[in-house]
């Protein structure tokens, strides 16, 4: 049988899709700034020159892999919230959705590192700001769809339980990436069920009254 020959778009993308690969993997392994273009190159078995005629740098080809990681996200996100169901199911679905997210995202790493980066380059923080406000504007909507499940005001402004979440998220991750013999896996599924219980499915009646003088002397 003939082999098909492919375009050149075709083979472009066949050349970037294993740089992507390739970096992907070194990326997690080594980290930004310890992986060099030229073995990113070898690794896909391509040329340096290969790699600067898809990427202007290490850098972009990084937002490009955090661009396809929170779309797998996003993505997952809405398929539990076009399956509707009760408040219950939904809850099921939901920690269910995190515990995956948080214990097979190997991406992790590379999140945390592209913030680091973010936090001393202006230009960098800008397109780490889109990812961040394009994930919290998804999940605002998710909220909101299980406050009309709930039939009742949420415990906390919508903003509030959003930025819990994803805080919660991102810390549960990082103590098991870095302490994982304190935050196991169940450790880390138990710490987000409870959020789930406890904050997102209780009315503000179903929450005990904090005096929040405690402790403060007179």
């Amino acid at each position: 049988m003939k082999r098909e020959r492919l375009t050149h778009s075709q083979r472009r993308e066949q050349t970037r899709e294993f740089l992507f690969e390739a970096a992907r993997k070194m990326f997690i392994e080594k980290g930004l700034a310890a992986t060099s273009v030229e073995e990113i190159a070898e690794a896909a078995g391509y040329t340096r020159g290969a790699f600067y005629s898809n990427f202007g740098g290490k850098r972009e080809l990084l937002i490009e892999l955090l661009r396809r990681d929170d779309d797998r996200a996003l993505a997952n996100l809405q398929g539990i919230m076009k399956e509707g169901g009760t408040a219950e199911e939904m809850k099921e679905r939901a920690v269910a959705h995190y515990s995956r997210s948080v214990l097979q995202n190997d991406c992790f790493p590379l999140w945390v590192e592209a913030k680091l980066l973010a936090c001393r380059d202006a230009a960098f923080q800008e397109r780490m700001s889109a990812f961040r406000h394009k994930r919290f504007e998804q999940i605002r909507a998710y909220v909101g769809t299980i406050s009309e499940r709930n039939s009742g005001p949420m415990v906390l402004p919508t903003d509030a339980l959003v930025l819990g979440l994803m805080s919660l998220c991102d810390g549960v991750q990082f103590s098991g990436m870095c302490e994982p013999e304190l935050m196991s896996d169940k450790m880390m599924q138990t710490v987000l069920a409870a959020f789930f219980s406890c904050v997102l499915w209780r009315s503000p009646k179903e929450m005990p009254l904090v005096d929040h003088r405690a402790g403060v002397h007179d």
